[in-house]
């Protein structure tokens, strides 16, 4: 399970929490404008858009969880099992494997409304990586400066939604996660009048109780429900230290700590990362389980020029600031 988001201040930005009881020794890689995309059904594309991400640390090829390109488009991979259905080959289709779809978008598209080009014409083709890594049953959030947009493959086809919330989590479907919205219009930032009744006074005891009755369990639709509420609610300064240190406290407020999601063979599912990246500057941040302390990349003090894919391995380990050591 994970949960995605987009947040504006002066800058744009967009990252996710990645939830699950399996670490794949991910890795930030940057994929830059010279290196060689192959893709298993379509056309190769040797000269694009760079792009950075987390991505599965297991294989050469950039199996990004998330990344945005050197435009600022970014996509990020999110769990659907149980929704997701993939295709056969289809003639007259772009034949395009999970696995590849963030890089095959993110190397030639620009905007959303690029994508959606791509995407008229696109069949998720059923077809693993290998017989070791099959595929992920996954849904996707796309979005560039100006909106975003969710696509999913299911077994009637597939589904372009736009996204006003700028929020995804995992199941059921989008659409009604979107509708699942309106059972909690009456939450607010703000402490609302008695409205029970006339005939009793109600006491206004503690301040946030505006906010009574958001879900604060770790299933996909409460997580929905309360990460856009925070988002959407949230205020921040437009420094770059403000805007990510918000960032990071809003998927703070969906984040998973060990134990409280049992998935059977003395496994818990897990906020491995968080991420979060300035569309507009290029600059990848995250965070993990065991190290709270915000790491940054910044794609373009890179040579976006070779051939040759750039990788990190996350920084694991905390790091405590001794003031008195």
């Amino acid at each position: 399970m994970c949960t995605g988001i987009t947040y504006t201040t002066k800058d744009h930005y967009f990252g996710r929490n990645f939830d699950y009881e399996i670490s794949y020794n991910e890795v930030v890689k940057i994929t830059p404008r010279n290196y060689p995309l192959e893709f298993r059904k379509v056309k190769n594309v040797n000269n694009h858009y760079a792009m950075i991400g987390i991505a599965a640390g297991v294989a050469e090829y950039p199996l990004y969880y998330d990344a945005t390109n050197e435009k600022g488009l970014s996509m990020a991979g999110l769990n659907f099992s149980g929704y997701a259905d993939y295709k056969e080959y289809q003639e007259g289709k772009e034949n395009v494997s999970p696995f590849e779809f963030i890089p095959y978008i993110l190397s030639q598209c620009a905007t959303v409304n690029e994508a959606k080009k791509y995407l008229d014409n696109i069949n998720l083709v059923n077809i693993n990586f290998s017989k070791e890594l099959p595929l992920a049953s996954l849904h996707w959030l796309l979005a560039d400066k100006e909106q975003s947009v969710v696509i999913e493959s299911m077994k009637d086809g597939i589904h372009i939604y736009d996204n006003p919330v700028g929020v995804l989590t995992n199941n059921p479907s989008f659409d009604y996660q979107l509708f699942n919205l309106n059972n909690y219009r009456a939450l607010s930032s703000k402490t609302s009048e008695n409205l029970f009744s006339e005939k009793i006074n109600l006491d206004i005891y503690s301040r946030g109780m505006g906010g009574i009755g958001l879900p604060g369990d770790l299933s996909s639709t409460s997580r929905f429900v309360r990460v856009g509420f925070t988002k959407l609610n949230s205020v921040s300064g437009n420094s770059e230290s403000e805007s990510i240190s918000q960032f990071f406290h809003i998927l703070g407020s969906v984040e998973q700590q060990k134990g409280l999601c049992y998935v059977g063979k003395d496994a818990y599912e897990y906020t491995i990362y968080s991420s979060c990246c300035n569309m507009d500057k290029g600059i990848y941040y995250y965070r993990t389980y065991e190290n709270s302390q915000i790491t940054a990349i910044d794609m373009n003090k890179e040579n976006l020029d070779n051939n040759i894919i750039i990788e990190y391995p996350l920084v694991q380990e905390q790091k405590l600031n001794y003031f008195n050591k």
